[in-house]
C-alpha cells in the first residue's frame, strides 16, 4: 500500500482516484469542490482542505488538472506543493498541458531530489471508470518504471513515449486526428442523410470500408445510430466541446513551435472553436454534427 495525494477530482480525476483506491492504496484528496472530495472519503479516501497538506506526506502525487497555468500554481506557485513534498516524492500529472510548462515543472521538481512524468491520458470518463485509460507518458526510463504499477492501477494501455514533455505531444497529436475524425465522420453522415441515406445504414457501410475509423466503431456522432454514447443523449457526458478546443489549441502551439505544417489541425481547431462560441462548449465534442445539419 502507498501513500498517494490525488489533487483535482473533476469528471475524469474522481474516477481514477477511485481506482488508486480499489487498488489499495492509502488516497489523500484534495479539490476545490467539497462534493467531489466527500464522494472519494465515502470510498475510503482522506480529503484535504490544503493541497500542499495532501501532498505532504505521500509518496506518490498525481495531479488531474484543467490546464497549464494550474498545473504549474499548483506545483510552483509561492503556496506551491512543491514547498511540502517530501525529496524522493514521485510526481504524475495527467493534465493535458503545453510541453514547456510540464518540462518546467519536471526540472523544477528534479532540482529539490523529487521525480516527474507527464502522463495525460485517453479513454474519457467511460474509461477512466472501468479503469481502462490509455496512459502517454513522458520522463525518463526509471520514472516510467516507477510510476506504471500506479498508472496501470487507473488505466490498460502505458506507453513510453520519451522524455519529459513527450507525454504531452503525444496526446495533442492523439486529439488533434480525434477531431480531425469527428468532424470528417459527422459531415460525411450528414451529407448522407441530406441524400435519402438511413444513418444506421450507412454507418454500417463505412464501418465495413475503407472509411472505418474508431467514432463510427465506438462513438456514433448521429444521433439514435448508437446506444449509450452522448450522441443518443443530447450529447450530454463525454468530453466538451470546449476542452477539445483547448487541446486543438495547445496542438496549433506546438506546430508552430515546431514549424510544422497541419492543415487539417487547424481547420479542425476553428470548426470546434466556432462550435464552442456558438454556445455548445459544454456539449460532447460529438455535437459538431449538428454543424452540418440543414436548417428546417
Amino acid at each position: 500500500m502507498t501513500a498517494i495525494a490525488f489533487i483535482g477530482l473533476g469528471n475524469m480525476g474522481g474516477p481514477m482516484a477511485a481506482n488508486l483506491l480499489k487498488a489499495g492504496h492509502q488516497v489523500h484528496v484534495f479539490d476545490l469542490s467539497a462534493d467531489a472530495m466527500n464522494a472519494l472519503v465515502e470510498q475510503g479516501a482522506t480529503a484535504h482542505q490544503d493541497a500542499g497538506d495532501c501532498a505532504a506526506l505521500a509518496e506518490v502525487v498525481v495531479t488531474m488538472l484543467p490546464a497549464g497555468k494550474h498545473v504549474e500554481t499548483c506545483y510552483l506557485s509561492e503556496n506551491g506543493i512543491i514547498n511540502s513534498m517530501q525529496a524522493g516524492t514521485l510526481a504524475i500529472d495527467s493534465s493535458t498541458i503545453d510541453k514547456a510548462t510540464a518540462v518546467k515543472v519536471a526540472a523544477a521538481l528534479q532540482a529539490k531530489g523529487m521525480e516527474f512524468v507527464d502522463a495525460p491520458v485517453s479513454g474519457g470518463v467511460a474509461g477512466a471508470a472501468a479503469g481502462t485509460l490509455s496512459f502517454m507518458v513522458g520522463g525518463s526510463d526509471a520514472e516510467f518504471n516507477r510510476a506504471k504499477p500506479f498508472l496501470e492501477a487507473m488505466g490498460k494501455n502505458i506507453f513510453h513515449a520519451g522524455g519529459h514533455g513527450a507525454g504531452q505531444v503525444a496526446k495533442v497529436c492523439n486529439n488533434m486526428l480525434l477531431s480531425i475524425l469527428m468532424a470528417g465522420t459527422a459531415e460525411a453522415l450528414q451529407l448522407g442523410i441530406n441524400n435519402d441515406l438511413d444513418p444506421k445504414v450507412l454507418s454500417e457501410i463505412m464501418l465495413k470500408s475503407s472509411g472505418r475509423n474508431w467514432t463510427l466503431e465506438l462513438y456514433n456522432p448521429c444521433p439514435d445510430v448508437m446506444d449509450n454514447v452522448p450522441s443518443s443523449n443530447e450529447y450530454q457526458g463525454g468530453f466538451m466541446v470546449d476542452l477539445m478546443a483547448k487541446d486543438l489549441g495547445l496542438a496549433m502551439d506546438c506546430a508552430v513551435q515546431s514549424q510544422s505544417t497541419t492543415p487539417m489541425g487547424a481547420l479542425s481547431r476553428n470548426l470546434f472553436s466556432l462550435h464552442a462560441g456558438q454556445g455548445n462548449g459544454k456539449l460532447d465534442f460529438s455535437s459538431i454534427f449538428k454543424m452540418y445539419a440543414k436548417e428546417d
